[in-house]
């Protein structure tokens, strides 16, 4: 009896230490979101989604510009980096352990992983920005599918390795090729859990302001050429947030409320995926 109490004892501790826990991570949280909805609920309108911003000083305008330059430079990183991170995260999956090429590839996505945003798009500056001679949106999503990368090649390569063996030896053994059974029947199998991490990665990316900073830089105008300057939300967020006028101050607290709405969106979409993965799994 004594030995069952002491641990109900030990477990209930353990179980109100872990929720002590859970509040203290939860009250920063918490407070940052309240602190957004609060100061950035008065500044939020449809004019806020459809206008350009106003001239420094005067009537504020809307963040419209922004919106869709974010669209735009998100459509074009996942047009570059979700077939080349699925793809390498396919190669690392299926090739062998001691195969020397995939060691590399694995090896370079693990040091991506750790390389902090801004040197992105430092590079990108270099590579792209610095020979064409200007800023534009192309730079800007090359900068944040090489931070796309590294998360999406590894979480593929696991979400690949749990496809059951019985569907490659199924495929090998009708006579149908390796690179023909990856791509028509492992691929399609995991294909729910890709799905959940590409919108992880996109939400992940549409926050970066660092690498934008030395790419597309900004475009107060409606501009959807991928090789101009264009104008994004987290720029346009930093940008009024340091300016002196209490109007762009107020539009910063409303565009990081858009912001975080979107952001918030694409997570939600990516557990209403992976909850529908999990209900097939056990169906």
């Amino acid at each position: 009896m004594k030995a069952a109490l002491s641990r109900r004892v030990r477990s209930a501790a353990a179980f109100l230490l872990t929720a002590l826990c859970v509040v203290i991570a939860l009250v920063p949280l918490l407070s940052l979101a309240w602190l957004v909805v609060s100061r950035g609920w008065a500044g939020f309108s449809w004019a806020l989604l459809t206008e350009v911003p106003g001239p420094p000083g005067g009537a504020p305008g809307g963040v419209g510009n922004a919106l869709a330059g974010t669209g735009v430079v998100v459509f074009w990183a996942a047009l570059l980096g979700l077939p080349l991170g699925i793809g390498a995260g396919v190669f690392l999956a299926e090739s062998d352990h001691d195969d020397r090429l995939a060691s590399a590839v694995r090896f370079t996505a693990d040091v991506l992983a750790g390389v902090p945003s801004i040197v992105a798009g430092i590079v990108a500056y270099g590579l792209i920005v610095a020979p064409m001679k200007r800023f534009s949106a192309l730079a800007g999503a090359v900068a944040l599918a090489v931070l796309m990368l590294p998360a999406l090649a590894r979480t593929t390569e696991e979400l690949v390795r749990r496809v059951p063996g019985a569907l490659r030896e199924g495929g090998l053994a009708l006579g149908i090729p390796q690179w023909k059974t990856s791509l028509r029947i492992v691929l399609p199998a995991a294909a729910a859990g890709i799905a959940t991490a590409v919108l992880l990665s996109i939400a992940r990316i549409a926050g970066e302001t660092g690498p934008l900073l030395f790419t597309s830089l900004n475009n107060a105008h409606w501009s959807l050429a991928p090789d101009q300057p264009i104008g994004t939300l987290t720029v346009q967020l930093y940008n009024d947030a340091i300016s002196p006028y209490p109007a762009m101050q107020q539009r910063a607290w409303a565009t990081a409320l858009l912001l975080l709405v979107v952001v918030g969106l694409l997570n939600m979409a990516a557990r209403v995926v992976a909850g529908r993965r999990a209900e097939g799994a056990h169906g």
